[in-house]
């Protein structure tokens, strides 16, 4: 994407002003791009912290960053200066979307708050990314994915599972989650302006959300008040619930519904284990789980991987081999259906994961890799009406001398 509506998706003519940074917020707008949207990403001189993370060509590309920015442009502003703070506010009149993970205090601080964007475009969708809900204790705490991991109870479940030594998921679920949150909550906005006119204000707490991510299996007998039981959803938390161990690997499998357990105990020549009150029901089932599971598991270390995706596959049960991240390059389900993106750069040749939906009329397209630091400056602010002279007091000169 080159220019102001070029992509193809169904967010194709959609604008939006993105002033996040580090992952939550990039891999919402990134969702915004690969459907189609223009994603200015307006960056500090200092550019996006996640540049600089390693491995990547130079200083301001690090892997990470050219993978979640991608399709977007940068545009470079010095916001704490009144001309560039004025031109964000001039282009925000055409905009669709205002989208930050800054505190409220910094935007307040830069008079960026939604009341000063809704007096110039009250159109406007503002979304906030937050840690944490404005009108809580924990407001102005700082957070970032293993803090909010930490406070949302995930860390707590997962200690349960490793004898009770607390440990982070090992992929940052909390940004990821919350992006996808304010994607959805972004696009509804979208949606309801269509019906109404209406710009509104969004707001989006990393907290809140991985909170209500966890609870949707866990509040279990808290549902009730007073509980009618614990929290904690016992076939997630049982110690045996785990890839199985085979003659030479491991094997995921997940026996769940009454007709997977018929089909599995024929499979496995063992029919009278149907006779069994503990496997009866998915009720029963879950009330002995642990038991379940550990003689499901005894089971499996008798045979191969490859024997028992064959027999699982014939019997219709769900499972798959443990594979690693590595070996999810070189899938071939995925390459079959294109997941996987390649792009010529000038630093060679680069891969990317594919938009994951399908959509038959407005197909989606991962876009560029994230943009250099602005290298887009001059050509968002000539579209947006700027004249020369206003463009040369804007972009800021790098530390090498050259202009952003």
């Amino acid at each position: 994407m080159t220019a102001a509506g070029a992509g193809k998706g169904p967010l194709k003519g959609v604008r939006v002003l993105d002033l996040t940074s580090v992952l939550m917020g990039p891999y919402t707008t990134q969702i915004f791009a690969d459907l189609g949207a223009d994603v200015i990403k307006v960056e500090a001189p200092s550019g996006d912290t996640t540049r600089s993370l390693p491995p990547g060509p130079a200083d301001d590309c690090g892997a990470m960053f050219m993978n979640v920015n991608r399709g977007k442009r940068s545009l470079v502003l010095d916001l704490k200066q009144a001309n560039a703070r004025e031109a964000l506010l001039r282009m925000a009149e055409d905009a669709d979307v205002f989208i930050h993970s800054m505190r409220a205090k910094a935007m307040g601080r830069l008079g960026l708050s939604y009341a000063e964007l809704k007096a110039r475009n009250p159109k406007i969708i503002y979304a906030n990314l937050y840690g944490y809900g404005r009108e809580g204790p924990y407001a102005d705490f700082p957070a970032y994915d293993d803090i909010v991991q930490a406070a949302s109870g995930i860390v707590d479940l997962q200690a349960s599972l490793s004898g009770g030594e607390p440990t982070y998921l090992a992929t940052v679920v909390a940004d990821k989650v919350a992006g996808l949150t304010a994607a959805y909550a972004v696009m509804a906005a979208l949606f309801e302006r269509e019906r109404s006119g209406r710009g509104q204000e969004i707001e989006v707490p990393m907290f809140e959300t991985l909170a209500s991510f966890s609870m949707v299996e866990h509040l279990c007998g808290a549902l009730f008040d007073p509980p009618i039981g614990p929290t904690g959803y016992a076939r997630a938390l049982s110690p045996e619930r785990k890839p199985y161990r085979t003659k030479d690997g491991y094997i995921a499998v997940m026996i769940y519904n009454d007709r997977h357990w018929s089909n599995f105990f024929d499979a496995i020549g063992n029919p009278e284990w149907s006779k069994d009150p503990m496997f009866a029901s998915l009720r029963s089932r879950t009330q002995n789980i642990t038991k379940v599971l550990g003689q499901l598991s005894e089971v499996l270390a008798q045979r191969t991987t490859d024997e028992w995706m064959d027999l699982l596959t014939k019997a219709q049960c769900p499972a798959m081999p443990v594979r690693s991240i590595d070996d999810l390059i070189d899938d071939p389900h995925l390459e079959a259906v294109g997941f996987w993106q390649r792009f010529e750069t000038p630093d060679g040749l680069v891969r990317m994961p594919g938009v994951p939906v399908r959509f038959s009329e407005t197909p989606g397209q991962a876009g560029r890799p994230g943009p250099r630091l602005g290298s887009d400056s001059r050509d968002v602010l000539s579209e947006a009406g700027f004249s020369e002279s206003e463009i040369d007091d804007l972009v800021v000169p790098s530390k090498g001398g050259q202009a952003l």
